[in-house]
């Protein structure tokens, strides 16, 4: 039987096990470019193993809900960044881990001008904008070698923006 997957609003203290939140929220850590510019420094844990931290552009189609979700990924070799160049929300998939499998899957929709990282290892979805232009800057590993394990679900379950 196909579970449904309700959306939940975006925030640090529930995406914490699976990765950061990356917004500008509370006060700058420091002010900067002659008073003009808030520095909110140092958001995220980028954690590579034998590569380097690089900064590819993904351009994604956008899905429409119902969406299915049938697969989720993972990178052992580093956390993987997805920061929107547009101001339009998006939808997080992450699972825990549960030995070399996911556990049950959790839908975030972000609030508009979030981005996420994923730290090394979480299990998540795929790239899944909800508008055009689905244009996302991607801070990821980039290295020789495997960084991919993808699990495909028995049953799919569904996202639901009910």
């Amino acid at each position: 039987m196909t579970q449904v997957l309700h959306l939940e609003p975006l925030t640090q203290e529930v995406f914490a096990p699976f990765g950061d939140v990356l917004e500008v929220a509370g006060d700058p850590d420091k002010i900067i470019n002659q008073g003009l510019c808030g520095r909110y420094h140092d958001r995220a844990q980028i954690d590579i193993v034998d590569g380097t931290a690089g900064i590819s552009l993904f351009k994604a189609e956008p899905r429409q809900f119902p969406i299915t979700l049938d697969m989720v990924e993972r990178h052992p070799e580093g956390s993987q960044a997805f920061l929107p160049m547009s101001f339009d929300p998006f939808i997080v998939v992450v699972a825990p881990g549960a030995a070399d499998q996911p556990g049950q899957p959790r839908a975030f929709i972000t609030a508009p001008g979030q981005g996420i990282n994923f730290a090394r290892g979480t299990w998540h979805g795929v790239l899944t904008p909800i508008h055009a232009p689905g244009l996302f800057a991607v801070v990821d590993r980039i290295g020789e070698g495997p960084n991919l394990q993808e699990h495909w679900f028995d049953t799919p379950f569904i996202i639901s923006d009910a």
